[in-house]
């Protein structure tokens, strides 16, 4: 950053007009006057002259909604197993970007540098400058087949992402989200053209719990609902923390629900690491991933992943057949050891295609692969 610049005056001086179908105008009883109310994230702000959303990136100059535009906080192009989705291109590189700002204040958030910018002053990831453009061009030349927004809330930078993935569909790459799930039914048809790949965040089922986050939790399991019926590829994690959300109880409320609304919905249940603001609790054993693994299973779900704790809990990485019970796909952590789909995805043994995103005679990965590799723009 420029000597005398604040990373918020830079900001704002870098921005994009706000998409119309995310923005409306509305008299603010309050005052008397015209204020814009901002439909990119389940808060609905209502954007008074010079001031931002919850978010901090989104805010009102003029009358007109100005939004994050034309640079990245965090690129990089690693396993598409890490965002993670395990039901698509399994054993390909995605290239991730992020901007910053998040709608959520998560204590424990392994993003918050990127997220938690504008909004806690040890959060610093300068932006780096680009355009749309050569972010796809990069992704190409890496021989990406996905691109994913991520690193910060997504929802609240989908003018961005729509910019870039425009680009990205007419090159053939897949497009998807990271998000918290906190969004609007405006923000989701608005994105519905570019992005197939979204995953949820569903951090509890706890409704205290998630205000203390910043959210709501019937939000979040609405945009989980109507992601099923718009048709996009949707993989749920939770992230299990000691103390907050690890009982019996609490997983179970979550595993139904999601069996409630597919059974066919991957359910990662991830392991916690004290991280930013939340350093109390301890890290989650492993009897705990497979205590909400067992869950799940009960639940209903055909497809349940422990994760963060690689090589310690079995074969339960795996992805079998839904019907038959063979081996799909074999892992180890995020990366792919053998990939034994056929053609579009077909299980060798009894043909069934499982749920899920794939390709034509999609490459396996070896242990050694999958380091990520950096990217310039």
């Amino acid at each position: 950053m420029s000597a005398g610049i604040s990373l918020k005056e830079l900001l704002h001086d870098n921005t994009m007009p706000g998409a119309e179908a995310l923005v409306r105008a509305e008299a603010d009883e309050r005052t008397g006057t015209t204020a814009l109310r901002c439909l990119a994230c389940g808060h609905r702000c209502l954007i008074r002259e010079g001031r931002a959303g919850v978010c901090r990136v989104r805010f009102n100059s003029g009358g007109q909604l100005r939004v994050p535009g034309g640079y990245v906080a965090g690129l990089q192009v690693d396993p598409i197993e890490k965002k993670p989705f395990y039901h698509a291109f399994p054993g390909r590189n995605a290239m991730s970007f992020g901007m910053l700002g998040c709608d959520f204040h998560c204590g424990y958030c392994q993003n918050w540098v990127t997220s938690q910018a504008l909004r806690d002053d040890e959060a610093v990831s300068p932006p780096r400058f680009t355009d749309a453009e050569r972010l796809v061009e990069s992704a190409a030349a890496h021989g990406a087949p996905v691109i994913v927004s991520t690193y910060n809330e997504p929802l609240i930078t989908s003018e961005w992402a729509v910019k870039v993935f425009r680009l990205a569909r007419a090159r053939g790459i897949t497009c998807g989200y990271v998000s918290n799930g906190n969004a609007t039914p405006e923000v989701l048809e608005f994105i519905r053209p570019y992005v197939d790949l979204y995953k949820v965040d569903l951090k509890g089922f706890d409704d205290k719990h998630y205000r203390e986050l910043g959210g709501v939790l019937g939000n979040v399991l609405e945009t989980i609902r109507r992601l099923k019926e718009m048709a996009f590829w949707v993989e749920i994690v939770t992230l299990v923390v000691p103390g907050f959300n690890d009982s019996d109880e609490e997983l179970t409320k979550i595993a139904e629900f999601l069996a409630s609304v597919s059974v066919d919905i991957p359910w990662h249940v991830t392991a916690f690491h004290p991280d930013y603001k939340m350093t109390d609790p301890p890290r989650t054993p492993v009897e705990t991933l497979l205590r909400g693994y067992d869950i799940g299973k009960r639940a209903g779900l055909r497809f349940v992943y422990p994760g963060n704790l690689h090589g310690a809990v079995g074969d339960r990485e795996n992805t079998r057949c839904p019907t038959c019970g063979e081996t799909l796909i074999e892992r180890r952590g995020f990366y792919v050891k053998h990939n034994r789909m056929g053609a579009n995805g077909r299980c060798p043994k009894c043909g069934v295609i499982p749920p899920g995103v794939w390709e034509p005679n999609a490459p396996a990965r070896s242990d050694g692969d999958g380091v990520p590799l950096p990217v310039l723009v």
